[in-house]
C-alpha cells in the first residue's frame, strides 16, 4: 500500500510557557480546543498530513499562475488569455510536530529536540508583552542547533482576546501591535507573522501551512539532502529501504526518537 504522504518534515514549536503551543497542536491535529491543559514537560508529540505544493498552494497565492503578470498584455480587442496551468498530482506533507516546554527548568532539555528541525512556530501570547520580548532569546538558542534553512515563522496566540473579539471587562488585552511582530520578523530574517486562536481556530492551519509551504519549495529547490536524517525532511525512502513513521499526541518515547534522528 502506497504512503499517503511524499515528505515527512521534523516541526518544533517553541516559545514562554503558557503562550498555547500545546493547544495550537491539539487544535491542528484534533481540531478541537481545551481550556485546560497541563504543563509540558520535555515535549509531546502530534502529526498531520497535509497538501503542499499545487493546486493546494494556490490558496496560499503561492506558485500560482493565476497571479503571473505579463508585461505586453492580450492583443488588441482580444480577451485576457487564461494561464496554461499543468495539471499535476497534490503533493502531501506529514508534519512530525514536536511541542517543546516552555518553562526555563526544562530548557536544557527541550534545546535538544530543536536539532534536525526543518521548520518552527516561534510562539508568543499578544496579551503578555514578556513572552514577545522572550522569542529573540528563542530564535537564537534554535538558529544555534537547528540546520542553517530551518523555516521559521512567528506566531502571536490567543488573537481571541484581542481586537473586535475582548475580554468580558470590554478591554482589549493585546499588548503587542501587529506591526511591531512584522518588524521583528524584518529584522530577524523570519519568514512571516501569522496571528492564531487556538480557541476558535483562526490562523492556525495558515501558520502551519505557511511553514510546510516553504519547506516544499526548499525540497523542490534541492536544499535538503533527503537520506540525511540532519536535514529535517525525509522522502518516504531512505536509500533503498521503505521507512514508515507514525507520530501521535500519545507517544513520549522522546530520548529514543531524538536519538533516530528528526522524526
Amino acid at each position: 500500500m502506497p504512503q499517503p504522504w511524499d515528505y515527512i518534515a521534523k516541526i518544533v514549536s517553541l516559545g514562554d510557557s503558557g503562550c498555547g503551543k500545546s493547544s495550537l497542536t491539539i487544535r491542528l491535529c484534533e481540531g478541537r480546543f481545551s481550556p485546560y491543559h497541563d504543563v509540558t514537560i520535555g515535549v509531546e508529540f502530534g502529526s498531520r498530513i497535509v497538501p503542499v505544493g499545487p493546486p493546494a498552494s494556490h490558496a496560499l497565492r503561492v506558485n500560482d499562475p493565476s497571479t503571473t503578470n505579463t508585461d505586453d498584455g492580450p492583443p488588441l480587442g482580444l480577451p485576457e488569455p487564461k494561464p496554461k496551468v499543468e495539471k499535476q498530482k497534490q503533493k502531501h506533507m506529514k508534519l512530525s510536530i514536536w511541542d517543546t516546554a516552555g518553562q526555563e527548568t526544562y530548557k536544557s532539555v527541550t534545546r535538544s529536540y530543536f536539532r534536525a528541525a526543518s521548520g518552527a512556530l516561534l510562539v508568543f501570547d499578544i496579551t503578555r508583552r514578556e513572552t514577545f520580548l522572550s522569542v529573540t532569546s528563542w530564535l537564537n538558542d534554535l538558529r544555534q542547533i537547528a540546520e542553517d534553512h530551518v523555516v521559521v515563522v512567528l506566531v502571536g496566540n490567543k488573537s481571541d482576546l484581542a481586537g473586535s473579539s475582548m475580554g468580558t471587562d470590554g478591554e482589549n488585552r493585546r499588548q503587542v501591535r501587529k506591526e511591531e511582530a512584522d518588524q521583528w520578523c524584518k529584522d530577524n530574517n523570519v519568514m512571516c507573522y501569522v496571528e492564531t486562536s487556538a480557541k476558535s481556530g483562526e490562523g492556525v492551519e495558515s501558520a502551519f501551512l505557511q511553514v510546510a509551504e516553504r519547506i516544499y519549495q526548499n525540497i523542490e529547490a534541492g536544499m535538503y539532502d533527503l537520506n540525511d536524517r540532519r536535514s529535517g525532511v525525509k522522502g518516504p525512502k531512505l536509500g533503498n529501504n521503505a521507512r514508515t513513521v507514525n507520530l501521535g499526541l500519545n507517544d513520549r518515547d522522546g530520548g529514543k526518537g531524538a536519538g533516530n534522528g528528526c522524526c
